[in-house]
């Protein structure tokens, strides 16, 4: 009980640091919410700051999943050592989770963050990378085809729990993926409205 008392709000609040924002902040003494798109995530920052920014925020912010997955376990393991959930599986899909949300729904930004694309690919790099690799093929064929990294975003995401299903993943995993799909669409629903109306912009 300590352990998650203690290691779920350590993944939340890892998730919830602003990448985007404090890059934008230091480069250009600008507030990334006021300009573009008006999200705090790589893409933003890629199109407003620039593209090494952009792609700097996109590696930190998949960092932040991976190492609430792979060493906040190992960091309360060198702290209660008795703790015997440390492996247990379910125990990282829940700090993959808090890292994610984390992200979203920032705790620094008023719980106005990203879309917590990067943050789920490196989640999906400690927790399945073979998955990761398929989603990401299928992320890079829709944006070579069509340019817009939201709808990449979405296919993807909803790929993901059937991708899960295919590879023979347990109930836990898929119900995860799921989830994960849904947040995913469901942070994209400005995106998908400027879908619709053919305002959405493109990166070539």
């Amino acid at each position: 009980m300590i352990y998650l008392l203690i290691s779920v709000p350590l993944a939340y609040l890892l998730g919830s640091v602003p990448t985007g924002y404090i890059f934008a902040k230091a480069l250009k003494g600008i507030d990334i919410r006021e300009h573009g798109s008006g999200n705090v995530g790589a893409t933003n920052v890629y199109r407003v700051v620039g593209k090494g920014p952009g792609l700097v925020v996109f590696a930190l912010d998949l960092l932040k999943g991976s190492v609430a997955v792979m060493l906040i376990p190992k960091l309360m393991g060198s702290i209660l050592p008795q703790a015997s959930t440390i492996s247990n599986e379910n125990i990282k899909i829940l700090l993959g989770a808090a890292a994610i949300l984390g992200h979203i729904w920032t705790i620094f930004l008023r719980f106005k963050g990203g879309k917590g694309v990067a943050t789920t690919a490196g989640v999906m790099t400690a927790l399945s990378p073979v998955l990761l690799l398929i989603c990401l093929s299928i992320w890079i064929i829709v944006f070579s085809i069509t340019h817009y990294v939201s709808m990449a975003s979405i296919i993807a995401s909803v790929c993901l729990p059937v991708v899960a299903v295919i590879m023979g993943k347990d109930l836990e995993f898929v119900l995860f993926c799921s989830i994960l799909c849904l947040v995913g669409v469901f942070a994209h629903r400005a995106n998908i409205k400027r879908l619709l109306r053919g305002e959405e912009k493109k990166i070539r």
